[in-house]
């Protein structure tokens, strides 16, 4: 009896290497890159542990290794996730000021190049946030984004003055991918190292308010993978429609992450909606994402026919990626209104001869006039 069930069990157990080993070879190089990283850090195969260090003003995330294997692009490569507080052992109030992400060696020392930095972002929790202020009506209004650092943007300050507020035991979400668009060859490993800069309470601090701000196009649901037709020209063909796929009011599909053809081209959308502006403000900051290819991302008003910043995303012209791309910080600040049109405008130029993908977005940093009165209530605890 024992041998059969011996025999049985080793049978199953090839079954299911045999089943698991097909399905792995079926999914997007995405998915595969999720399961080999965890792999690797539960199996203790390369360093699964993250370093922090502190300072008076800063607070930085040093995270495990990232195992380089194959062409990664946009949205692809390796990644990793957690949350952190600034100071839990406190709960003081704080201002963050600035952003910064590098790729290094493994000895957590030698600074590698930005083109392994994919994107990291930087979430709150809304419930916790905003119900220390007794804001509770914005819980869910919005994905709580605080900002993303991406390839050709790596690290960025709010203009002097300006800031967000959190409470040092605050929770805060990091999640941060490799990318790796040139080397085909050679395996090698990677970390993160994530910095955020943050200076204490002072009246004289005024607060910021994020607002993701992002270019989608239509495709057709039932036939999503077709693309643009002599019938449908304006559909996209969309990477996938698992993820950044949204439906509008109107119950069109659309999608975030497209694919680009070859040559130049020009795409278009309105964003009123997503700025859910309440009241007029001004912009003080703005931090774009895009991927290679892309040239130019405008924030225009449309009301008014104006063109309130232009980001320029410089390419590499002996390899693919982004060099740098341009942000927009002002103390002064350029004012918004409620009854405005805004729409962002994108253009590309896909130098190869094969399809390339796509994402453009814009996090953009306003007065947060409400949240402005709530400080001027806040006491200190003794």
């Amino acid at each position: 009896m024992a041998s059969k069930i011996l025999k049985y069990s080793a049978f199953l157990f090839v079954l299911a290497l045999i089943v698991g080993g097909i399905y792995y070879l079926k999914l997007p190089n995405r998915h595969k890159a999720i399961i080999k990283t965890q792999v690797y850090h539960k199996l203790g195969l390369v360093d699964n542990s993250w370093n922090t260090i502190t300072s008076d003003s800063t607070i930085s995330l040093i995270t495990p290794t990232f195992v380089i294997d194959n062409i990664y692009k946009s949205m692809e490569g390796p990644k990793v996730m957690r949350s952190f507080q600034l100071d839990y052992k406190k709960s003081d109030l704080v201002w963050i000021t600035s952003f910064k992400t590098q790729a290094l060696s493994t000895n957590e020392v030698d600074q590698l190049s930005n083109d392994y930095v994919c994107h990291t972002n930087i979430d709150f929790y809304d419930g916790e946030h905003y119900s220390r202020w007794n804001l509770n009506d914005r819980i869910g209004e919005q994905y709580p984004r605080l900002t993303s650092m991406s390839n050709g943007i790596e690290s960025y300050k709010f203009p002097d003055g300006f800031g967000f507020p959190v409470f040092t035991d605050e929770n805060l979400f990091l999640a941060t991918q490799t990318l790796n668009h040139n080397i085909k060859s050679d395996v090698f490993s990677v970390k993160h190292k994530v910095t955020l800069g943050y200076q204490p309470h002072a009246l004289f601090m005024k607060p910021l308010m994020s607002k993701t701000v992002f270019v989608m196009l239509p495709y057709d649901d039932s036939k999503p993978f077709e693309g643009p037709t002599d019938n449908n020209p304006n559909m996209c063909l969309p990477v996938e429609t698992k993820n950044h796929s949204y439906i509008d009011d109107k119950g069109q599909h659309l999608s975030g992450h497209w694919v680009i053809f070859p040559e130049k081209a020009t795409y278009r959308y309105d964003i009123t909606k997503q700025l859910q502006l309440k009241d007029s403000t001004t912009m003080h900051h703005i931090a774009t994402h895009l991927h290679p290819f892309a040239e130019t991302l405008s924030l225009r008003d449309k009301t008014i026919d104006s063109t309130l910043f232009t980001s320029n995303a410089e390419n590499y012209t002996n390899k693919i990626g982004l060099k740098k791309v341009t942000s927009f910080s002002s103390a002064e600040g350029v004012m918004l209104y409620p009854d405005h049109q805004y729409e962002l405008v994108l253009t590309t130029n896909n130098t190869t001869n094969t399809n390339q993908d796509m994402m453009a977005s814009m996090f953009v940093f306003l007065y947060d006039k409400e949240m402005a009165e709530k400080l001027k209530t806040y006491k200190r605890k003794q």
